[in-house]
């Protein structure tokens, strides 16, 4: 990394103040945003949903950036319809630049577009190996959540600065287990021990289920997705690991290193409160690899 390169907590200070701005954008037009016509033939509906506060968002955070670190390499998940994208040196994570700059204007838009309140803006820092820093923002809860690589997992108000946000430590006591999309068949095996929210199968236009940022939240103690994308899953894992989570590839073995990823994405995760959740989940996966 070179010496000029700002660090990660001095981008984040800068950025939160504009990301307060979006959150309350998301919050105020939720009842009557418009719908967008979906993005292309995606795995599931979660992938592919689309509304204006998507766009919106993201162009608010590419002028900021570009204005403040235009030097910074910056890949979000709009990036097709941007009209900013050719502004930034490269969308992509290079041994060039010291970071890439990740967002998901709205993580969870199924959950933003029918009304849910666990949908989050989410803004990651990338380095070679491992992430810098992440912050979700949960708009409908007025609570954020960041993590700096090595010193820990913060939570606080919209209205608090990232000095008055105060330690997370993740502690579930809710045998509440989630399962991301594709990984229906471990449910057979979870359902003795826990209650297992399946996304593909329980999710509701009407009745919230937890997302993944219910593991920072206490919601659940355990899930298990089949890919960890930069800009959210892999993202949430990494403030769960900074909160005390134990993170793992589905065959336990350590993440690899992001630079060696495709796709903007880590592989399949396991993320656990606690030894014996994870020993559970990881039992469970092990039996569909054989």
């Amino acid at each position: 990394m070179s010496t000029t390169a700002p660090n990660a907590r001095l981008i984040l200070k800068t950025l939160l103040p504009h990301l307060v701005v979006a959150a309350a954008y998301a919050r105020s037009l939720q009842t009557k945003i418009a719908i967008l016509p979906a993005k292309g033939q995606g795995e599931n509906f979660f992938a592919t949903a689309l509304t204006d506060a998507d766009l919106a968002i993201q162009n608010l955070v590419e002028v900021v950036l570009l204005a403040n670190f235009p030097e910074i390499p910056f890949y979000g998940e709009e990036y097709e319809s941007s009209r900013n994208t050719k502004y930034f040196h490269t969308t992509q994570l290079s041994t060039e630049h010291d970071y890439l700059i990740t967002l998901d204007p709205i993580d969870g838009t199924r959950f933003y577009m029918d009304g849910h309140s666990n949908y989050q803006i989410i803004l990651s820092i990338l380095n070679q190996d491992d992430y810098e820093a992440v912050l979700a923002i949960s708009p409908a809860q007025n609570i954020y959540y960041y993590a700096l690589r090595g010193e820990g997992a913060f939570q606080g108000t919209l209205e608090m600065s990232l000095e008055a946000c105060t330690s997370l430590r993740v502690i579930s006591s809710a045998p509440h287990v989630l399962l991301g999309w594709g990984m229906s068949s471990l449910a057979t095996a979870l359902k003795e021990q826990y209650q297992v929210i399946d996304i593909a199968n329980d999710y509701s236009n009407d009745i919230q289920i937890p997302n993944l940022n219910g593991i920072l939240s206490g919601e659940l103690s355990g899930a298990v997705i089949s890919s960890g994308k930069f800009i959210d899953g892999a993202a949430l894992a990494f403030i769960a690991r900074e909160a005390g989570c134990i993170v793992t590839t589905l065959d336990g073995s350590s993440l690899p290193p992001l630079h060696t990823c495709l796709d903007y994405s880590l592989p399949g995760l396991i993320v656990a409160a606690s030894s014996s959740i994870y020993q559970n989940l990881l039992a469970a996966t092990q039996s569909l690899l054989v």
